[in-house]
């Protein structure tokens, strides 16, 4: 069990640092803990990579984030219990929980990927860091690409201000994240409405009803919330819910 855990963080850290245009060789210093001068070029460049090093480990969940399946997932999920009515039930941390554990199931062929192509490897001393952090960018590079719209890359490669890129090799990694997170935004608002629309119907009818009886200054949503649960769960909507939401990334 500890070296898959071992196996992932180093997975996590690859993809993080890759999603960072280098210009050069990033080699990863020992940390010793002190006060000194610096006397040299190379201390100084140290210096940096740790602090470099740092800032990546800081934004690291944003960067995850922002790079996988997460934000459509809990969008998705989020709405949904919005419009149940129950704004409290499943709790925050039941819902990114939920998110995270299918983000993974949904990465794990990409993941997979970084660990044939960059962990093996890297470990086995066959490529260099540099390779390891380039191997590791390509699947998620795919992934991202897989779900970007075009009209949102065109978007950025034009605020961006580059040449039309002939291929997905052109396409600049700060271009395509930017572009990702906005077709996964736009994606999860789809289908968000698509959810809304039959408990929208279900609050129509029974304000309709409530005021046809002359109960107009009874909550409809107090009335409306069970009817909604119990629909809900005769349809088995969280299977539905997670079932769609999985075969989306997968064709």
């Amino acid at each position: 069990m500890t070296k898959k855990i071992k196996k992932i963080l180093f997975v996590l850290c690859l993809c993080l640092t890759g999603s960072i245009k280098c210009y050069g060789a990033l080699s990863l210093p020992n940390i010793n803990i002190g006060m000194q001068n610096i006397n040299t070029p190379q201390e100084f460049s140290q210096g940096v990579q740790i602090l470099i090093m740092l800032t990546i480990l800081t934004l690291a969940p944003s960067i995850i984030m922002m790079t996988t399946a997460f934000i459509r997932i809990v969008i998705v999920l989020s709405l949904t219990r919005q419009a149940i009515g129950t704004t409290t039930l499943p709790p925050n941390q039941v819902i990114v929980g939920l998110a995270l554990i299918l983000t993974f199931f949904v990465m794990s062929p990409t993941l997979s990927k970084i660990n044939e192509t960059a962990y093996q490897p890297y470990m086995k001393n066959t490529i260099t860091q540099q390779q390891a952090l380039d191997n590791s960018l390509l699947p998620i590079r795919d992934f991202m690409f897989k779900q970007t719209k075009e009209s949102e890359l065109a978007l950025f490669v034009k605020l961006a201000k580059i040449e039309k890129p002939k291929t997905k090799k052109d396409v600049p990694t700060y271009v395509l994240i930017p572009s990702f997170v906005l077709s996964e935004l736009k994606t999860a608002f789809k289908i968000g409405f698509v959810i809304f629309l039959p408990f929208l119907v279900i609050d129509l009818v029974v304000a309709s009803v409530l005021v046809s009886m002359g109960m107009m200054f009874l909550p409809p949503t107090t009335i409306a919330m069970p009817f909604k649960l119990i629909m809900f769960v005769m349809v088995d909507g969280w299977f539905l819910i997670t079932k769609s939401l999985i075969e989306g990334f997968i064709n």
